[in-house]
């Protein structure tokens, strides 16, 4: 049995790339993007940056650039005021795997996405969503609360 190096997960193999991570805490601690989504590169065999959004950009932008029929990872900054008037901001991890996809690209991202996840420190809730229902912004707001 051989074990490779560079901390990559044998089961899937997949690396998380630099970027990803950069541009993730870009998100956290700058506050640079309202989301990020990340889509794996089989060619390279790790995570890698898809797109990203402004903080201009809302939740409705955000789920309109997820793909109908294909996985991903997402990453939302989601600002909300308390009800004793605080603004306040959770960091959500979402597991996008729409019914509709592939079967390998179902398996692909399940197998990778614990270690992917632990790349991303200060993730304050993971939501796995198989259609747009399970990820409305009533189920995001009601997460947060």
């Amino acid at each position: 049995m051989s074990f490779r190096g560079g901390g990559t997960n044998a089961s899937s193999g997949m690396g998380v790339a630099d970027h990803s991570k950069t541009t993730y805490m870009e998100l956290q601690r700058k506050k640079v993007h309202r989301y990020v989504i990340f889509k794996i590169d089989e060619k390279k065999k790790e995570v890698v940056v898809e797109k990203t959004g402004s903080p201009a950009e809302n939740y409705d932008d955000f789920t309109a650039s997820l793909p109908e029929n294909d996985c991903r990872y997402a990453v939302y900054d989601f600002d909300y005021v308390t009800s004793e008037n605080c603004q306040k901001s959770k960091i959500f991890f979402i597991a996008w795997s729409p019914s509709v996809s592939r079967i390998r690209s179902k398996m692909l991202y399940a197998t990778s996405k614990e270690r992917f996840r632990r790349e991303l420190q200060g993730i304050h809730y993971e939501i796995q969503a198989t259609d747009p229902t399970e990820m409305e912004l009533d189920v995001i707001r009601e997460r947060a609360n």
